[in-house]
């Protein structure tokens, strides 16, 4: 992120509010039945206390706006204006105020358009806020969907409380003539608390980046046994441990459908990782069956993942090896591609011997003719959250995929899973759901939806509550309400944090250019 887009971005808004009208509720105005258009679409949805100020534009005839925010309880009140940009921009100190005012109970927006020489009164809506605080920052990518270049992408950090937006890391190094390198996404261990995260680097200066507070390395994580690089992360919550699913993968174009890209899994295994003592070893390693998407139970007995059995890959000759079988393997899995459904699994875990259980089947997704994917269970362990599609392993361009949440406390006391597990009907819309993040407390949902406008993901958070329903959600805020539409990015895996990454950008610049400083993990 260069400072002129930021410079400018603050000189526009200031300039927008100094020709803003006075922020003051109309003495006569005329109440209408047309609810305001505005966006984004922030009408009864329940919020954090802590979140950053609701900013909001609205969408309509009009050369002036006002915005009257009044707590419920307290009647503390908050009031701004817009001119014909109908952008309404609170101020962060009177908003902080007024959710400090309002905990728990509801505010109420009244919005007014002036048109026509007169004020209209649009019908009230309502914010409720929650008694629970979301995690305070929240990490994610931001990439062009160009599908083929490594230009430009960037994993920023985000504080919820504000509207600060930092770098993690960017791989647009000016100092790197020519360099080519994709980073993943970043993960955390236990919501940011250990100091320990990581994420990938493929490509030029291909490893894995380890993150220790303000520390970090690079480590080549190959090895003689295991399939391939480690792709998907899933951090022990108490121990240094992390499983990864190894996977070869690939991706393809649809012509003539709305799905437009098919990203495709045609190897995977899970391996496991113990980073104080460098180790890798497998946890499954089968021919037939592709394991991906692992992720820990709250006290790290037990571990979930799918897996898709893919018959054909057991039937190729074994006189193909190396890249004449990686891409044998690819072929049959496109020609197939519809019919490759992963189910739910589950491998219990003792920490004492590192040992592992045979694998049993939670979900038989393939059976209701489903492929789950990214399993994340709440903190407090009672809740499956997954999404689910018709086909396939990446459903972030499936216009199929909902989330669904499971009941594992009812599963534990004897209910069928097929009969425990239900969409998220609030959260879901009619285009794609995909990655999500539980925060800490269990109480908020963040995940990436495409249903502004079909091409870009942007981060929408939901409240979860203790009865196990969901809210519907919220789109991030942002300063400026049209920065989202602005923003030729796609956000991708959002996690919530409790605490911000410790390393700076030029100490982890420093870990993935350095070639001479790469520790090859044992067996």
């Amino acid at each position: 992120m260069k400072a002129y887009p930021i410079f400018l971005t603050l000189l526009i808004a200031l300039l927008a509010q100094a020709c803003r009208p006075d922020a003051v509720v109309p003495a006569d105005s005329v109440a209408v039945d047309e609810a305001a258009n505005i966006y984004p679409e922030y009408r009864d949805v329940v919020i954090p206390p802590n979140i950053a100020p609701l900013n909001f534009m609205v969408r309509g005839e009009g050369d002036a706006f006002v915005c009257q925010l009044t707590a419920k309880r307290g009647g503390q009140e908050l009031v701004a204006a817009a001119g014909e940009d109908g952008k309404i921009l609170l101020d962060t100190l009177a908003w902080r105020e007024l959710l400090l005012s309002a905990r728990g109970s509801d505010i109420e927006v009244n919005v007014y358009s002036h048109r026509d020489g007169r004020w209209l009164h649009h019908p009230p809506y309502t914010l409720t806020v929650a008694e629970e605080e979301i995690d305070p920052y929240l990490t994610y990518r931001l990439i062009e969907p160009s599908y083929e270049l490594y230009r430009q992408l960037g994993i920023y950090e985000r504080n919820l409380t504000g509207f600060d937006e930092h770098p993690v890391y960017e791989n647009n190094d000016v100092y790197a003539e020519g360099d080519n390198h994709c980073i993943n996404c970043h993960t955390p261990q236990q919501y940011g608390k250990t100091g320990l995260s990581l994420f990938h680097v493929r490509g030029d200066h291909g490893g894995t980046i380890f993150m220790k507070g303000s520390q970090a390395e690079r480590l080549n994580m190959k090895s003689d046994s295991t399939l391939g690089n480690a792709v998907y992360p899933a951090w022990h919550p108490e121990k240094p441990w992390v499983v990864f699913s190894s996977n070869k993968t690939g991706q393809a174009f649809h012509i003539a459908q709305s799905d437009k890209v098919e990203v495709i899994d045609y190897g995977s295994d899970l391996i496991f990782y113990d980073v104080e003592n460098n180790k890798i070893s497998n946890v499954l390693k089968t021919p037939v069956e592709m394991e991906t998407f692992p992720t820990w139970s709250p006290d790290g007995n037990r571990l979930y993942y799918c897996s898709c059995t893919f018959a054909p890959l057991g039937h190729l000759p074994d006189t193909l090896q190396g890249t004449s079988r990686d891409l044998a393997c690819s072929d049959s899995v496109i020609a197939n591609y519809r019919n490759v459904r992963y189910r739910l699994m589950q491998l219990d875990f003792d920490s004492q011997t590192r040992r592992f259980s045979a694998p049993t089947l939670l979900l038989d997704c393939p059976a209701m003719q489903k492929s789950a994917t990214l399993p994340r269970v709440s903190p407090d362990g009672r809740w499956l959250l997954f999404t689910m599609g018709d086909y396939g392993q990446f459903h972030i361009w499936h216009h199929s995929s909902d989330l669904y949440v499971m009941d594992l406390q009812a599963v534990g006391e004897g209910r069928q899973p097929a009969e425990a597990f239900r969409p998220l009907s609030a959260a879901n819309s009619d285009n794609v759901e995909s990655y999500h993040t539980w925060s800490s407390n269990g109480r908020w949902i963040v995940f990436s939806s495409r249903r502004d406008d079909g091409s870009y993901t942007r981060p929408y958070i939901c409240y979860f509550d203790t009865q196990g329903q969901d809210h519907k959600p919220f789109l991030l805020p942002q300063q400026d309400p049209e920065q989202n539409l602005l923003r030729m990015k796609s956000y991708n895996i959002p996690e919530f944090s409790c605490s911000p990454v410790g390393a700076t950008p030029e100490t982890i610049r420093r870990a993935v250019y350095d070639d001479d400083a790469v520790r090859r993990v044992q067996e």
